[in-house]
């Protein structure tokens, strides 16, 4: 699945099992308080909306083949879209977008760290 920019989607079924296998780096596009919050377990924090300031970090030591499942928070939230657009423009050629990620992870029990609270 692609969307009309060319951003290769993620069904949650298969981002569940590269998760399970290790096959994949999630990274969460939210800002650093949402990701503080609460994200998919192991995910890595690369904020869109500052981005120049963690890109470095995130691609050293980066292979350029990894698999890469960005996601945010949202049926509408094009952070993760964004991400993935400006990562393969940066040389990644194996991203993808799980749309909505955060909330269906969390909707199917995955695993998950940070601080959670409870409504």
């Amino acid at each position: 699945l692609t969307t009309d920019d060319g951003t290769s989607l993620v069904p949650i079924t298969e981002a569940k099992k590269l998760f399970d296998k290790k096959k994949a780096v999630f990274l969460d596009a939210r800002d650093k308080d949402s990701f503080n919050q609460g994200h998919i377990k192991g995910a890595k924090n690369l904020p869109w909306h500052t981005i120049d300031d963690y890109f470095m970090d995130f691609a050293e030591g980066m292979a350029n083949d990894a698999v890469i499942i960005a996601y945010c928070d949202g049926e509408t939230c094009n952070l993760s879209h964004n991400l993935a657009i400006f990562l393969k423009n940066m040389g990644f050629s194996n991203v993808r977008v799980l749309v909505n990620g955060w909330s269906i992870w969390q909707e199917m029990r995955l695993p998950v760290e940070g601080i959670l609270v409870e409504n």
